[in-house]
């Protein structure tokens, strides 16, 4: 009984074992540069009608087994190079704006849902062509409503413009525009070579007026220069003689106050040194004391653990023992009773319904027989009868005759008259166990040559047909 009392509670833990293991790894964390996808039955009610998915950025979540699985999203951004040609700006001038684009996936909620029903399972090559698609059509679209000057000149309102759209667009499919770098705008015509020579000329005209007016205000700057570094000069020396003095002063106020402190400190410290050795004394007295006490208690402790608790766990150990001989006696002794009981009882039934049976086969014979007893006897034994003459005739089934050999000579009967082959015959047919009182109580009739009659006129056998 104990044991398979500690079969059951081992079992109980092991399966609470595995349980807990299955739920700490069901339970995902997501990293702080992925995104955990929770899909399959995400919401109850309307809610699971609207949510595909579960999105969830530096947390982490349960995720049901057989109605949930999980995924994750790289949010590492990636680069993408746009050499947009002939674009066509506002006054019909074919434009040339290679850029490259740094997008990533979106952390924005919402927008991460937008990820997961369009950016699960692709790649990272085919998500970048399918965001080089969508900036292809927006970067068009901008220079389609800026003039060629708008996007040379101020280069912040034509990108403002690009990160606007093509952020938009984006975020449809679960994307962040990070970045975007253009690297050189040309045309078809020259029109913006030409423009930035202009601006080159005019940049070198107004550097060169700078510079004379600059050297100009340099001669004057330096002789005011000269004018004040004299006056500070002087007015610098004087200050540093009057400083010095303070300073001496200073110093020797602030000499004779840290000697003081000194040795005021000095008597403090005596004076805690003194009180901390006392009170250390008396720690080490205190603590000397509990050690013997507790040293008491563990020595006590031990003899229980050495003596008391050997004995408990022997006296324990037998009687468990005792108890399961005990209990394996009785269950053996009653599988035996059971066992000899249901013996008993299914050959008990299978009497009882081959009785049953032959009662009620025989109450069906004297009902055919018209509640005759004796015409009930002779159904009985005209039934029987054809394995009474089975067992009759098995008396000689097993005699084997080789040949018979038979010399028939007339008047060599028994009766000097009739052939000796029919006698032969007559008195083999006689040597048949008699039949003719069983066939009487039957109701029937034998032939006379199965009753042992004589043959008066049997015919002649002749010897050589008479050979077997």
């Amino acid at each position: 009984m104990g044991q398979y009392v500690i079969f059951l509670v081992t079992a109980a833990v092991f399966f609470v074992f595995i349980l807990i293991v299955s739920f700490f790894r069901r339970y995902k964390r997501c990293p702080s540069d992925r995104i955990l996808v929770v899909y399959g039955k995400v919401g109850k009610g309307g809610e699971a009608e609207s949510r595909s998915a579960k999105c969830i950025h530096g947390g982490a979540a349960f995720i049901w087994p057989v109605i949930q699985d999980y995924s994750f999203l790289d949010l590492t951004p990636f680069s993408i190079e746009i050499n947009l040609t002939s674009a066509l700006s506002k006054q019909n001038i074919r434009v040339d704006v290679p850029s490259r684009f740094t997008v990533g996936i979106s952390t924005e909620e919402g927008v991460m849902n937008n990820a997961a029903e369009r950016l699960l399972g692709l790649s990272i090559t085919d998500i970048s062509n399918l965001a080089k698609d969508i900036i292809f059509g927006q970067l068009r679209l901008v220079v389609a409503t800026m003039d060629i000057e708008e996007i040379n000149s101020n280069r912040d309102k034509f990108l403002a413009a690009v990160s606007s759209n093509v952020e938009a667009e984006l975020k449809k499919i679960g994307l962040k525009l990070i970045n975007v770098n253009v690297t050189d705008i040309t045309d078809e015509s020259g029109y913006i070579e030409a423009l930035g020579k202009e601006a080159a000329a005019k940049a070198i005209n107004d550097a060169k007026i700078s510079v004379s007016q600059k050297n100009r205000d340099g001669s004057i700057g330096e002789a005011e220069a000269l004018k004040e570094q004299r006056v500070e000069v002087a007015r610098a020396n004087a200050t540093a003689v009057e400083g010095e003095n303070t300073a001496k002063i200073t110093i020797a106020n602030s000499n004779a106050d840290r000697r003081q402190k000194e040795a005021e400190a000095e008597r403090l410290a005596v004076a805690a040194e003194k009180v901390a050795e006392a009170k250390a004394l008396e720690e080490a007295y205190a603590a000397e004391k509990a050690a013997e006490t507790v040293r008491a208690v563990r020595d006590k402790a031990s003899q229980q653990a050495d003596i008391i608790v050997p004995a408990e766990i022997d006296k324990t150990r037998i009687e468990i023992a005792a108890e399961a001989v005990a209990e394996q006696t009785r269950r053996q002794a009653k599988g035996e009773a059971d066992a000899i009981f249901m013996k008993m009882e299914a050959e008990g039934k299978g009497i009882f319904e081959i009785l049953s049976k032959q009662a009620e086969g025989y109450q069906k014979l004297m009902k055919a027989a018209g509640e005759d007893s004796r015409s009930a006897v002779m159904l009985m034994i005209a039934d029987k009868l054809p394995e009474l003459v089975k067992t009759q005739v098995e008396a000689i089934k097993n005699l084997k005759i080789d040949k018979i050999t038979v010399w028939d000579t007339m008047g060599s009967g028994k009766d000097g008259k009739s052939p000796a082959t029919a006698n032969f015959l007559s008195g083999m047919l006689g040597s048949i166990p008699p039949f003719e009182e069983l066939f009487k109580m039957a109701g029937l009739e034998l032939p006379d040559y199965l009753k042992g009659k004589k043959v008066e006129d049997a015919e002649v056998v002749d010897p050589d047909k008479a050979k077997s």
